[in-house]
């Protein structure tokens, strides 16, 4: 039997999912209706993720203290208001603004779902729970790039952000209708201190990456930036450890998995973050295609992602998390740097059969990690670690498009002809190496790491 409750949150996914590559597909069009630099856009791309990154924290306890379905729908609210106002944007300004308050709802839907699904599903049934999470929301992916590459090439870039307020309508029609209201729960104090330090410290450290390579600022603005994050970052750690109720609390690290599965999945996150980024920019800039064209490439991506659901289960049952994890992050970042290999004469069939790999592999990867970093968690702590988990995921997301756009700017800089062709190369390879990193925590894990959660158990417990 089809779960409900898995697709109705979908709808949140969904409408998230493809946004973001909606945006990937537009964002040489939008920069040059507003005045700005296709890569000057990954303020807009960052920010949207540091909004993700500074309110996710607080959305257990919003749910807990106003209701979860009540903040579900409030979000859907924020969300769409701020596609709208993405539509009426006339500067990178009004864009980057727009784009933020647009993430202060996309931070409070997704987590706040997931929360409501992993209090409700028992640690055997999970995995199979994410995978139906997931797969609405896959088609989000599926849809946007060719949708957003047609609306930006047969009509304009400002309907990608408008197409959101029906698919909003039904997602509250939905919710109101099929989504239980939930267990009445007392959520403990907020740790106000706590929420100002990591908003401080989220925003300085990734919204400084970016701006160290844009154009349009000194250099020295980013330094500053980043200087002040770390600093409140480090305030914050001090003021956890005091602290009876932090806001993110380092103590969850004391779990042996949940602490591989933050630091793995952050390292192969960065490369994955950059590939939505770096892709459409390159068709467009480098190969000369439409958005159209572009999207009707990337959207295959999506596709492989989609198959992958409907035999995870097994696989992480016949493999277990540390092998199926390691070897695919290996194999993942391998595909991320054939990306650098492709030039204007390279057959579109090959790259869309590379890309349809890749997003089985790496769809399959991040179903295992969402799943891994619950395994050894007590139910008391879900909440913790749901945030954690989801800020986690939106940082190094975040970074991937910063750290992707400060090579395409030094590498322009320093050959001095903009950006060209062999500068996306460039930093496919650096992005892929830093994802590549992940596999040295995913090989240190048990044979049977998370066996309660896969169902896995190596050949020595078998035999006892």
């Amino acid at each position: 039997m089809i779960p409900i409750t898995p697709l109705i949150l979908a709808v949140a996914l969904f409408m998230e999912q493809m946004d973001s590559t909606v945006i990937a597909t537009s964002l040489p069009a939008i920069a040059q209706d507003i005045g700005t630099s296709p890569v000057a856009l990954k303020l807009a791309v960052t920010s949207y993720l540091v909004a993700l990154a500074i309110f996710i924290p607080i959305s257990g306890w919003m749910s807990d203290r106003f209701g979860a379905k009540n903040i579900f729908r409030l979000a859907i609210v924020v969300f769409v208001i701020g596609s709208v106002a993405c539509g009426f944007s006339n500067s990178i300004q009004s864009f980057v603004f727009s784009r933020f308050f647009q993430g202060i709802g996309g931070s409070m839907m997704t987590p706040v779902g997931r929360l409501l699904l992993v209090r409700g599903t028992p640690r055997s049934e999970l995995v199979n729970a994410m995978a139906w999470l997931t797969i609405p929301a896959l088609l989000g992916p599926i849809m946007g790039p060719p949708l957003g590459g047609f609306l930006t090439t047969f009509l304009s870039w400002h309907w990608v952000f408008w197409i959101n307020v029906p698919i909003s309508v039904l997602g509250i029609i939905l919710v109101t209708k099929f989504l239980p209201e939930g267990e009445p729960r007392s959520p403990r104090p907020l740790d106000f201190p706590g929420f100002v330090l990591s908003s401080i410290a989220f925003t300085g450290v990734v919204f400084g990456m970016s701006v160290i390579s844009l154009p349009a600022l000194p250099i020295w603005y980013g330094y500053i930036t980043i200087a002040i994050g770390a600093l409140s970052a480090v305030i914050y750690l001090w003021h956890a450890k005091r602290a009876k109720y932090p806001l993110l609390d380092p103590k969850m690290l004391r779990y042996p998995l949940f602490r591989a599965g933050i630091l793995g999945a952050s390292n192969f996150r960065i490369g994955i973050g950059a590939i939505p980024f770096l892709l459409p920019l390159m068709l467009q800039l480098g190969f000369g295609l439409s958005p159209f064209q572009s999207g009707m490439i990337t959207f295959v991506t999506a596709i492989g992602a989609l198959s992958s659901k409907f035999g995870v289960q097994r696989v992480f049952k016949r493999f277990g998390f540390r092998n199926v994890l390691g070897i695919g992050a290996l194999v993942s970042s391998l595909f991320i740097a054939v990306n650098g290999l492709f030039n204007p004469d390279t057959p579109q069939w090959l790259i869309m059969g590379c890309l349809l790999i890749g997003g089985v592999i790496r769809s399959t990867c991040f179903t295992g990690l969402n799943a891994l970093v619950f395994s050894d968690i007590d139910e008391a702590d879900s909440s913790q670690a749901t945030a954690i988990n989801s800020v986690a995921q939106q940082i190094s997301l975040a970074t991937g498009v910063a750290v992707a756009g400060a090579v395409l700017d030094i590498a322009g800089q320093f050959h001095g002809k903009g950006i060209t062709l062999g500068d996306f190369h460039i930093a496919f390879f650096v992005v892929a190496l830093i994802s590549v990193l992940s596999t040295f925590t995913f090989f240190r894990l048990p044979q049977d790491a998370g066996a309660e959660v896969s169902g896995h158990r190596a050949p020595a417990m078998a035999k006892e």
